[in-house]
């Protein structure tokens, strides 16, 4: 399986719904990529802390939680692509709270693997980040 997350040139998002590619518009995004500026700064205070109390280094795998929520939160910014949204069949380019259902089998389908995708990505970065933490001569 290959992890693909890079937009291509052909990928146009124009501010409109496009299965796979974009299902947010902009205050979607905004509040994605304000849930990755929350989660890193939460990973930082917890790593900061754990290292203040001179935690055990395995303890410091938990920062990986906050990381992926972060990276996740990026990421769903970046690619204008909300993981949720995508697995529930739905988008929203209006009103925050507001949404759409998605009523194609294929786009569903695409949505969903986007979706996944994020996801996993998500989880590598923030276990890869915990592991990280762990390996620190602190």
């Amino acid at each position: 399986m290959t992890l693909e997350l890079q937009m291509h040139e052909t990928d146009t998002v124009d501010g409109a719904y496009q299965p796979g590619v974009c299902n947010i518009g902009p205050a979607e995004i905004a509040r994605r990529r304000q849930a990755g500026h929350v989660g890193l700064g939460v990973a930082i205070v917890a790593l900061a802390g754990l290292v203040a109390i001179d935690a055990p280094p395995v303890t410091r795998l938990l920062i990986a939680l906050p990381v992926a929520a972060s990276a996740s939160g990026y990421l769903q910014a970046r690619f204008k692509f909300c993981a949720g949204f995508g697995s529930r069949g739905i988008y929203n380019f209006g009103e925050l709270g507001t949404t759409i259902q998605v009523e194609d089998a294929d786009a569903r389908r695409r949505d969903k693997a986007r979706s996944n995708q994020i996801s996993l990505a998500s989880a590598v970065i923030g276990a890869t980040v915990g592991l990280i933490a762990v390996a620190l001569p602190v």
